[in-house]
């Protein structure tokens, strides 16, 4: 079961991770900002020898790390079928990535599905998830939409979309950003699951926002600075906002797993890695 404290909303809506009810969706899927200074050329030696978060193995540990905040566990394909409405304000939290009914991305991936596969057994909820974007209500959606939606999560046309949205919205955006700063595959997942947390709104508290934070404080590799350096502001960047909102208040996702990582200097993730979330033990071989 997911962790409510630890859920990818926040109590805030406007502080909501992707914000598609408030600044569209295009936003949200438009490049991140780039350092004004990158370039191929320039790289942190830690960066040149790493591979991309997106590399296929490196892609299946950040889904593991993320997992094992957002649901207790390593098994994040187990999560297609998840759906919960933990009372944070924004309806039912769905799927692998924390789709919610109330901001807008639970709305575009029951869209896509359509799209992909029309007549199919969560279609005929369009119109209540479009009324109730924006709100906790569940108004149309009850009693039946957690159920159908178990149901559909039994469709490869269904967990293909999920992974899809996540994609699109969350894990390229973090990756590309990253690479930009010329981080490592560490720093790329420390974008990863900000955005996944934060989005990437206007809101302070923002991925984006967080990253103009941990500027004020150091560059990163891509703009002269020190690797390391610069990961420590961004993650004391990323502590500041998660305490700005009770829902994300418990930092252990930062303190025990990603310090961790950075502290031991393992800026290209490698295996096996050893952490903690909220108490409970994980280990990657």
């Amino acid at each position: 079961m997911r962790h409510p404290s630890s859920d990818l909303a926040s109590t805030n809506p406007t502080s909501r991770r992707t914000l598609l009810t408030l600044i569209g969706a295009s936003l949200v899927a438009a490049p991140l900002l780039r350092p004004s200074h990158a370039s191929a050329a320039t790289t942190s030696r830690a960066a040149a020898g790493c591979v991309g978060l997106d590399d296929p193995a490196k892609k299946e540990i950040a889904m593991q790390l993320v997992s094992s905040a957002e649901n207790s566990s390593l098994d994040w394909k187990a999560q297609y079928k998840y759906i919960e409405d933990i009372g944070d304000g924004r309806g039912y939290t769905a799927g692998i990535i924390g789709f919610c009914s109330g901001t807008g991305d639970m709305l575009d991936l029951v869209q896509l599905y359509t799209d992909r596969k029309p007549g199919n057994v969560l279609a005929k909820y369009l119109p209540a998830l479009k009324r109730v974007n924006g709100t906790d209500s569940h108004d149309g959606l009850d009693p039946n939409f957690p159920k159908d939606w178990r149901k559909a999560a039994q469709d490869s046309v269904f967990q293909q979309a999920q992974n899809d949205e996540r994609d699109r919205v969350y894990f390229n955006p973090a990756v590309t950003q990253g690479k930009a700063d010329a981080l490592g595959t560490l720093g790329q997942f420390t974008y990863y699951d900000a955005i996944v947390m934060h989005g990437d709104g206007s809101d302070p508290t923002s991925f984006r926002n967080i990253r103009k934070r941990a500027l004020n404080k150091a560059k990163p590799p891509a703009q002269g600075g020190d690797e390391t350096t610069y990961l420590n502001a961004f993650l004391d960047a990323r502590v500041w906002a998660m305490k700005q909102e009770a829902a994300h208040s418990d930092t252990t996702r930062v303190d025990t797993e990603q310090r961790v990582f950075l502290r031991n200097g393992n800026l290209c993730l490698n295996t096996p890695l050893n952490w903690k979330v909220y108490g409970d033990s994980y280990h990657i071989g």
